[in-house]
């Protein structure tokens, strides 16, 4: 009789710590599943600011096509620029693509300043006004992505998150950083000298 309560008791604990064993993979592994869709659903939101930034860019083009002829390669710029996000497949070539366009519209945002007719023109202020933002708007967008991905990141690369994110086909994402060049001031010249 003692015999048989002690197998039950060794049974009863061992099925104990196999249900406390995987409560823990199934909470690490269901962490691992969170933080990756968060980064994706904070990607979204970056995606979703990035074509509100190119739906605007048409509009604000034309109008200062209208008023200042001369910019026709920074015009040039923005459109393959904004072309080269379409066509881009990945994350990171969509982040290449996206430092691309602003360098592009900080030139074409520079033109106010060489051409005081645009100032005055209330269709390119209040279009100006959206990117502005909109680019707000995208930064905010872009601190919440990388927060996220620090994040999963983090988990993934610690011990026993790695394991978890191993067994979920979790892996480490990428930051999205603005390159050194978008974050210099663009020198915008149409002396033609």
């Amino acid at each position: 009789m003692k015999v048989l309560q002690v197998l039950l008791l060794l049974i009863g604990l061992f099925v104990l710590l196999l249900l406390l064993g995987g409560g823990c993979v199934l909470q690490g592994y269901n962490k691992a599943i969170a933080l990756n869709e968060a980064v994706d659903n904070a990607w979204s939101e970056v995606e979703n600011q990035l074509q509100r930034r190119y739906d605007l860019i048409p509009n604000l083009v034309e109008t200062v096509k209208g008023v200042a002829k001369q910019e026709k390669d920074v015009f040039l710029g923005i459109a393959k620029a904004r072309e080269a996000y379409f066509q881009a497949k990945t994350p990171d070539e969509k982040i290449a693509a996206a430092g691309d366009v602003e360098r592009a519209l900080s030139r074409l945002l520079l033109l106010r300043e060489a051409y005081p007719e645009l100032r005055s023109n209330e269709a390119f202020l209040k279009l100006q006004d959206q990117i502005e933002g909109t680019e707000n708007r995208l930064t905010v967008a872009r601190q919440r992505y990388n927060e996220q991905v620090r994040q999963l990141n983090t988990f993934v690369r610690q011990f026993p998150g790695r394991l978890f994110a191993a067994l979920a086909g979790v892996e480490p994402r990428e930051y999205f950083e603005i390159e050194a060049e978008a974050a210099q001031r663009p020198n915008v010249d149409f002396s033609g000298e």
